[in-house]
């Protein structure tokens, strides 16, 4: 219970940071909000309690491909903001676009030898 605690901790401290720049220094904020420190702390948390060369490489290589149908989420959100829809419909939309995108992910790459 004290390891879940202790990740939780330091993985909502990372968010925090991020946010608290983010709003005196977008451009900044952004950058850190970019940084794969869910994947590195996951990787890390995961090294720690089952060290294995294996799953480290399927989880990494995993995440790069689950990475990808995450991004088109990052173009549509501000252009939708720009064109004047809300923040929470651009948000919902972005995240409805990710999920179809993921679905499709999981089920296409499979068929190319992809091991998600």
């Amino acid at each position: 219970m004290t390891a879940l605690i202790l990740k939780s901790a330091i993985s909502g401290i990372m968010i925090a940071i991020a946010s608290t720049l983010a709003r005196r220094y977008p451009g900044f904020g952004a950058l850190i909000a970019s940084l794969p420190l869910v994947s590195v702390l996951g990787m890390i948390w995961l090294w720690v309690e089952k060290p294995d060369a294996g799953n480290m490489a399927d989880h990494a290589g995993a995440t790069f491909w689950y990475v990808l149908p995450s991004l088109p989420m990052f173009l549509l959100i501000p252009a939708l903001l720009r064109h004047g829809i809300g923040f929470w419909t651009a948000l919902g939309l972005g995240c409805m676009l990710t999920v179809i995108l993921y679905l499709a992910v999981t089920w296409i790459g499979p068929r190319f030898g992809l091991v998600l």
